[in-house]
């Protein structure tokens, strides 16, 4: 499934690959300057606007870029976080994968908890929520798509769709990252990123909290 969010935050990156603002490259289109505005992306009402087929195709002549290029940006939400002591970026914090089993890195709802975190560099081209945090991944169980190195960065408070890739914690302190098959009130289907892993359904009762993934630097 490609969100709205992926659309737009793909077009935001070749707009910037291509040395341009959101608002130069919409002029470089043709299209009127405040075409790719932020407040442009949700209606008054609060619905997802979309851009058109014209404007993209518009968009992929201006930065040289294949459609092939386009859609892979949407399907690796590839980013590079920037490091903590770069200017310009919001700092988020930045843990571990592997110490996010433990206690004491977050409540109940996922956010972190305590202080004392290492902190990456987050580029302001994404409305992030004050709870975003970014988790290092340690270990090859979620290859191919996330590497040993790799920056995810999640939000708890994100609005969950099917298809999105998430990380979920467990009661039990398990902390896994897959993608949203489905959930219900009484379970939760979690597809995975590896096919040498299994796929799981857990009740409610059993998840901790689950955090929407929103980039990965690689």
């Amino acid at each position: 499934m490609i969100s709205h969010d992926a659309i737009w935050l793909a077009i935001d990156q070749l707009a910037e690959r291509a040395g341009f603002s959101t608002s130069g490259l919409a002029r470089k289109a043709g299209l009127d300057p405040t075409a790719f505005n932020r407040s442009k992306r949700v209606s008054p009402e609060g619905k997802p606007r979309w851009p058109s087929t014209e404007s993209l195709s518009k968009v992929l002549t201006v930065t040289g870029a294949s459609m092939g290029d386009f859609v892979a940006i949407i399907e690796t939400r590839e980013y590079v976080v920037a490091p903590a002591q770069g200017g310009g970026a919001r700092p988020i914090p930045l843990i571990g994968l592997a110490q996010a089993g433990r206690d004491g890195y977050f409540d109940d709802a996922g956010f972190p908890a305590g202080a004392g975190w290492d902190e990456v560099r987050f580029p302001d081209v994404h409305p992030i929520d004050d709870h975003t945090y970014a988790l290092e991944i340690q270990g090859d169980s979620m290859l191919p798509l996330y590497r040993d190195g790799d920056i995810i960065v999640v939000s708890p408070a994100a609005q969950l769709r099917k298809g999105d890739r998430v990380v979920a914690k467990t009661r039990n302190g398990e902390v896994m990252a897959k993608e949203l098959a489905r959930k219900t009130i009484q379970k939760v289907e979690l597809k995975s990123l590896n096919p040498a892993h299994s796929d799981r359904v857990l009740s409610t009762d059993e998840i901790l909290w689950i955090a929407r993934i929103l980039w990965v630097s690689q």
